[in-house]
């Protein structure tokens, strides 16, 4: 059946298995948009949808056999005529069909689901395959619950669907039942005890409901299985899918299997963030291969082992999946060559930093915050040229009182020409007050022309960011401060115009 035994196949069913998430469902001209990218991205098989469930699901398997025409585009059913007969119908302008039909292999869908018997359900599978065989060539037939099957029946009825006519044959773990020696033992049971498997295509179908889904996958593959279903993002019915993003990335890490496959993983990251936009889906920040967090270090221990040598604490390029490059996050556990990687890529030259002085502020400030953003370091550093005159004016303290039924009232101790100096002021506000203590110390006629504070994007911790336009003996001064206070940073910004001419 194989001309390459070590090939796999990759069934994507996003548009089918994965839709079935309450709040998913996606439109037809939503659904040729994925099952295009889907193309580009390299999958072999799309399954388009169940096209008796519904008119829409019906109209968006027509149209995507229209539109995608190198993949094979497969239709589910169940095993019933009516059901084949609308895939048929459905896809009659693929260029590519394939039918997707089953039926339950373990003793509780057969007595709980079908209230039937092993034989009987043997031959309605074997009647439903040789129908569909009558319209369409390739027959894919799933066992549904294979995963609590008994292997013994199971091989029974793979045996005598493959007679019938199927090309690909799916052992669905529907439930995310086994582990993964369970599962790969049992696709082994099958390839050394049905006569004719070699005429068909193992595949693997599994769920995620015990966090298995991959691992359950990978085995099967490892065991005999050539098709492995999966969905971008591991999304579909409860826990998920298997997801297509980690099968594929394994496959590529993993050279020892020795297995290969036609997706072109550059697409993986832009696809992944497509699906999660169209089905209103957000992708968990620490989900393998596509999550926010995936190609992120914030620790300083791993941000150094990552700057100095990338497989250190990366396992895969992220230049494979489609990310430009890792991220090395400064908090306040990042340590001086994450500070120092991020100045350089900010155009601060290595020789003019005093790195040791820039760290210890750099720390106070990402005390106050989660994250330090490059606009926080272009802050910090505007700052850093202006507050080391020997005769400059710095802050020691502050302390701000004010309120309802208080007079707004600043205290501040500076530095200023070498000595500490000390004032206390009143003012309309916590800042006025601040402002008017620091005038009380400097006694200079400073007139402040322009004050902005600069809006919020990353919310209550993030940075105030303020500029003032100052003006001393007709000549203007602008000022930048910044701190995760409001009328700390308006003190920060006035300090660093008057440090500019005082």
């Amino acid at each position: 059946m194989l001309h390459d035994p070590n090939r796999i196949f990759i069934f994507d069913t996003t548009l089918r298995d994965g839709e079935q998430v309450p709040g998913s469902q996606l439109t037809t001209p939503e659904k040729i948009i994925i099952g295009e990218a889907l193309q580009s991205l390299g999958v072999d098989v799309i399954e388009a949808g169940f096209p008796i469930s519904s008119p829409g699901d019906f109209q968006s398997v027509v149209e995507l056999s229209k539109a995608v025409r190198e993949p094979i585009i497969c239709a589910l059913t169940r095993a019933n005529k009516g059901d084949i007969d609308c895939a048929v119908e459905a896809l009659k302008y693929a260029k590519h069909p394939r039918i997707h039909t089953g039926i339950g292999a373990s003793d509780m869908h057969i007595k709980y689901k079908f209230n039937s018997t092993r034989e009987a359900i043997i031959e309605r599978a074997v009647e439903a395959v040789k129908y569909a065989k009558k319209s369409v060539e390739d027959i894919e037939f799933y066992a549904e619950d294979a995963g609590r099957a008994d292997n013994q029946f199971l091989a029974q009825m793979i045996e005598a669907v493959i007679a019938a006519g199927a090309t690909v044959v799916n052992i669905p773990d529907t439930n995310g039942y086994c582990l993964p020696e369970q599962y790969g033992a049992k696709i082994l049971y099958l390839k050394e005890n049905v006569k004719n498997i070699d005429q068909a295509i193992i595949s693997v179908h599994c769920h995620n409901d015990l966090g298995l889904a991959t691992a359950n996958s990978i085995a099967g593959l490892q065991n005999g299985a050539r098709q492995v279903e999966c969905t971008i993002n591991g999304i579909g019915e409860r826990a998920g899918n298997t997801s297509l993003e980690e099968v594929v990335m394994i496959l590529k890490t993993h050279h020892s299997l020795g297995f290969h496959n036609n997706i072109n993983t550059k697409h993986i990251y832009e696809l992944s963030g497509m699906v999660s936009r169209m089905m209103r889906m957000p992708v968990q920040p620490n989900k393998a291969i596509v999550g926010r967090n995936a190609f992120a270090h914030s620790s300083g221990i791993h941000q150094d082992g990552v700057l100095k040598h990338r497989e250190n604490y990366e396992i895969i390029n992220p230049e494979d999946v489609g990310i430009d490059q890792s991220e090395i996050i400064l908090t306040a556990r990042s340590g001086r060559h994450a500070l120092k990687h991020h100045l350089a890529r900010l155009g601060y030259a290595d020789e003019r930093l005093d790195l040791d002085q820039v760290y210890e502020r750099f720390l106070t400030l990402a005390d106050s915050k989660k994250e330090i953003k490059d606009d926080d370091l272009l802050l910090l550093m505007g700052n850093e040229a202006e507050t080391n005159f020997i005769n400059g004016v710095t802050i020691n303290s502050l302390e701000v009182i004010c309120g309802d039924q208080k007079d707004p009232s600043a205290s501040i101790h500076l530095n200023y020409k070498g000595e500490d100096h000390h004032a206390t002021a009143h003012g309309n506000g916590p800042v006025s007050a601040t402002i008017n203590a620091i005038q009380r110390i400097i006694t200079k006629p400073v007139d402040i022309k322009e004050f902005n504070i600069h809006s919020i994007h990353g919310g209550s911790d993030d940075v105030s960011k303020v500029d003032m336009r100052v003006i001393y003996e007709d000549k203007s001064y602008m000022g930048y401060g910044f701190s995760t206070d409001i009328v700390r940073a308006s003190a920060n910004a006035y300090l660093d115009a008057l440090n500019k001419f005082v």
